[in-house]
């Protein structure tokens, strides 16, 4: 059967949803938002959604997370940023690994994704502020366990993720995300680091390959 506007806007609106709750990462995201806009039956449109919460459909956000490691915040606030913003346009942006964020930084995507890493970053404020906005893309935002996070974001036809809300060990940087996801997503996630994921299972540590 046929599929109509409406129906392959219910679908691109699940995907926002899912991106914004970390159910799917930026490039997930965007192909099936594309193969949706795409799609002409109920077949090509029932695969992208069939792993999601039906749309409306919420979880149970998970409650802040307490001291999950000691972390030397004082050794990680201070110095000249390396990076206030990022763009992208029918492309996509990344900033992770060791760098310093602004203390105002701010990410546009349109028509493309972002990802924005503080698990090891350092901060050149212990206040700070990211301000992200979207326009029919995707964006990611992830931190560790031990940040205090708020999260002001708001979607429109689309979803701002805010499950990362909460408070972190003492002395963290108190990092606000903000802005506006339209007819797009943003979501802001916590996530242990992966040498920290490697030794909770037992794994030694991992040389990168080059």
């Amino acid at each position: 059967m046929r599929a109509s506007d409406a129906e392959r806007e219910r679908v691109a609106e699940a995907l926002r949803d899912a991106v914004a709750e970390g159910r799917l990462d930026m490039e997930e995201f965007e192909e099936r938002l594309e193969a949706a806009y795409k799609a002409r039956t109920h077949g090509e449109l029932a695969p992208l959604v069939r792993d999601l919460p039906a749309p409306g459909v919420r979880t149970p956000a998970p409650a802040a997370p307490g001291a999950s490691g000691a972390v030397d915040w004082p050794s990680r606030i201070g110095g000249t940023a390396t990076s206030r913003g990022a763009f992208a346009f029918w492309s996509g942006f990344g900033r992770k690994g060791t760098w310093t964020v602004g203390r105002k930084f701010t990410a546009f995507a349109m028509w493309g994704g972002g990802e924005i890493d503080l698990r090891e970053a350092r901060f050149e404020s212990a206040e700070t502020v990211i301000r992200c906005f979207t326009v029919m893309g995707g964006m990611g935002v992830t931190v560790p366990p031990e940040l205090t996070v708020r999260v002001r974001g708001f979607g429109l036809m689309g979803g701002f993720g805010d499950r990362a809300t909460g408070e972190g060990t003492p002395g963290s940087p108190r990092v606000t995300v903000t802005g506006f996801a339209l007819m797009g997503g943003i979501g802001v996630e916590r996530k242990r680091r992966k040498a920290e994921k490697r030794a909770a299972s037992g794994e030694g540590p991992r040389k990168e390959l080059r």
